[in-house]
C-alpha cells in the first residue's frame, strides 16, 4: 500500500497535516507493507526537514500513490484521476461551494473517504479536529468579550507555539460578570469545557444557570434535547437525530440570560435555526458575543448572524440585529462575532498530532483488512464514477 501525504491548496491555506513525522515513522516500522511519501510544502506545520529526519521520502510527484491523504479540500486541477482520496471535502450537506468539486471527483473516478463519515458501527465519528476546533473556538470567544470590555488582549492562539503557551495566563484574566452558554455535548464542546474549566469559569446546571445572579464567571453547558422540543408540551425523541424537522428551538431563557453564546453543536439543515433574526432585535436578547464554532453560513444556518466565514488574521466582526448586517466588531449596538471555519489551524501540531494518533488507531487497521465496511461507508464517490448508496441524496445536488 503506498500512501503520499499531499500539499495543502485551499486557499487560505491549511497548516495541519494528517500524519506527522512521527507518527509516518510508527506506521512505517510496525507495516512494513506500506510505503509513504510526502509532497513537500513550505505552509505545512511540520517542515520537511521534520520528515526527512526521520527517513521520510519527500516526493513532489505522488502519481505513483494507491492513497492520497490531505486535510481541506482539494483544488480541482491537483485531482489525479482512479485514486482514493481522505480529504475533509464539506460536500454531505450539499454545500453550493463545493458541487463544482464534487462534479469533478466523479468525473475523474475518483474514490472519495470524508474524514467526516468516519464511523464506527454505532455510528459514532471516529476521527476529527473536533476537540482542538472546541479548544481554540473557546479560547477566541473569550478573546473577543475580552477586547469588547478593554480588559484584557488574550493572545491569539496561532501565535502560541502550543496549547501549553496559550493557556499559561488563563487563571489571570478578569472575567467578572460573564455568564456563558455552551451548546453541544460532543467533542467539540467537551474541547471547550475544558478550556473555561481551565479558566477558572464555574460550570453550573441548567436550573442553577437560569437562576444565578452572582458576578462570579459562570457557564452552562446545554445537550441537544436541552434546545430543541416538539409539540406544544415540549417533547423530546431520540427521533430527531434522524429527522428534526418539526422541532423548534426553546433555548430563549437562556439567550436572556447569558452574555456569551459558544456554539459547538453538530447541526443539521433540517433542523431548527437556535433562534431568529427578530429574537436577535429584543431588548431582553442579552447576548453580546457570539463564538460560532460550528459556523453554517446563514441563511441556512443554526446562528443566523453568521453571515460569513472569518479568518485567523482577521477573527472579528460585528452583527448590527435593527440593519440585518455587518460592521466593525466591538461597538455597543453590535453583536460581536467569531465565525472562522478552520479553527484547528491555530494549534496545527498539537492537532495534526491528535489527529494522526486517531487515524494509527481507528482507520489504518480497516485499511489494512480484505473488506473495511468502515471505509465504504464513508467512501460518498467510487471509481466507477458514481455516488455510493448512503449518498445517493447528494444525486440532485451534483445535477445542479
Amino acid at each position: 500500500m503506498r500512501i503520499g501525504i499531499i500539499r495543502e491548496t485551499k486557499i487560505p491555506s491549511d497548516s495541519r497535516v494528517c500524519l506527522p513525522p512521527n507518527h509516518c515513522k510508527k506506521i512505517l516500522e510496525s507495516q512494513p507493507q506500506i510505503s509513504i511519501q510526502v509532497q513537500s510544502s513550505a505552509s505545512r506545520c511540520y517542515k520537511d526537514e521534520e520528515y526527512e529526519a526521520l527517513g521520510i521520502e519527500i516526493k513532489e510527484d505522488l502519481s505513483h500513490c494507491d492513497i492520497l491523504l490531505g486535510v481541506k479540500e482539494v483544488k480541482m486541477d491537483k485531482l489525479i484521476a482512479d485514486k482514493t482520496y481522505f480529504f475533509f471535502s464539506h460536500t454531505i450537506k450539499k454545500q453550493a461551494y463545493n458541487r463544482s468539486l464534487l462534479q469533478e471527483i466523479l468525473k475523474k473516478k475518483i474514490q472519495l473517504v470524508d474524514y467526516e463519515t468516519l464511523t464506527d458501527e454505532s455510528s459514532k465519528r471516529v476521527i476529527a479536529f473536533g476537540r482542538w476546533a472546541g479548544i481554540v473556538g473557546a479560547h477566541n470567544g473569550i478573546r473577543t468579550w475580552g477586547k469588547r470590555k478593554a480588559r484584557f488582549d488574550l493572545k491569539a492562539m496561532h501565535l502560541c507555539f502550543d496549547f501549553k503557551e496559550a493557556s499559561a495566563s488563563y487563571s489571570k484574566l478578569n472575567l467578572e460578570g460573564l455568564k456563558l452558554v455552551l451548546t453541544g455535548s460532543g467533542r467539540v464542546s467537551n474541547g471547550s469545557a475544558e478550556v473555561f474549566d481551565l479558566m477558572g469559569i464555574k460550570a453550573l446546571s441548567k436550573e442553577e444557570f437560569l437562576s444565578y445572579s452572582g458576578t462570579k464567571a459562570v457557564y452552562c453547558q446545554l445537550s441537544t434535547e436541552d434546545m430543541f422540543a416538539k409539540g406544544e408540551k415540549n417533547d423530546f425523541d431520540i427521533a430527531f437525530y434522524k429527522d428534526p424537522s418539526g422541532y423548534h428551538s426553546i433555548l430563549s431563557p437562556y439567550l436572556e440570560k447569558a452574555n456569551v453564546l459558544v456554539n459547538g453543536i453538530y447541526w443539521d439543515n433540517k433542523a431548527p435555526a437556535l433562534f431568529t433574526k427578530e429574537e436577535m432585535k429584543k431588548e431582553n436578547f442579552s447576548i453580546e458575543v457570539i463564538a460560532d464554532i460550528t459556523c453554517d453560513i446563514a441563511p441556512v444556518s443554526s446562528i443566523p448572524s453568521t453571515l460569513k466565514a472569518s479568518t485567523i488574521s482577521d477573527p472579528f466582526f460585528g452583527y448590527n440585529p435593527l440593519t440585518e448586517q455587518e460592521e466593525a466588531p466591538f461597538q455597543k449596538h453590535v453583536i460581536d462575532m467569531m465565525t472562522i471555519d478552520n479553527l484547528p489551524n491555530e494549534l496545527p501540531r498539537d492537532a495534526s498530532a491528535d489527529f494522526g494518533n486517531q487515524f494509527i488507531e481507528f482507520v489504518l487497521p480497516e485499511l489494512l483488512r480484505p473488506v473495511n465496511d468502515m471505509i465504504y461507508r464513508a467512501s460518498i464517490t467510487n471509481k466507477e464514477g458514481t455516488l455510493n448508496p448512503n449518498y445517493a441524496y447528494l444525486e440532485d445536488f451534483v445535477r445542479g
